[in-house]
């Protein structure tokens, strides 16, 4: 069992920068890919990125390459999603999760694809 808790979120202004962290416990923190999910007000849960087990790959929709990074600090078992440039449409209650694989490559941005999921912290954006 794996327990995900996210934290960072908060409410600034456009063009603002905000760091989310997800700290995981209960598992080989080395044996999971990351995923970044959100949730818009009304909306379905998006793929937002997502990082393999060693953070070598990682990946983005479309929406904010270039804007956010995903990285992860195996030794502390985090994983952080640096938030740069936000805009009105970034605002969503964001949700890290895993997914448990021996495999090295690139991970799923599909949410069926992980297995354990956080509560979720809200970022909003104001203009």
């Amino acid at each position: 069992q794996v327990q995900l808790v996210e934290s960072g979120g908060g409410l600034v202004q456009a063009g603002g920068s905000l760091r989310l962290a997800c700290a995981a416990s209960g598992g080989t923190f080395s044996w999971v890919m990351v995923g970044w999910f959100r949730q818009p007000p009304g909306k379905e849960r998006e793929f937002v990125a997502a990082v393999s087990r060693t953070g070598s790959f990682t990946e983005y929709t479309d929406s904010v390459k270039g804007r956010f990074t995903i990285s992860r600090d195996n030794a502390k078992n985090l994983v952080y999603l640096q938030m740069n440039s936000l805009n009105p449409e970034d605002t969503a209650v964001y949700y890290c999760a895993v997914r448990r694989d021996p495999f090295i490559g690139r991970p799923p941005k599909a949410a069926r694809e992980y297995e354990y999921w956080g509560q979720g912290t809200q970022v909003t954006i104001s203009s």
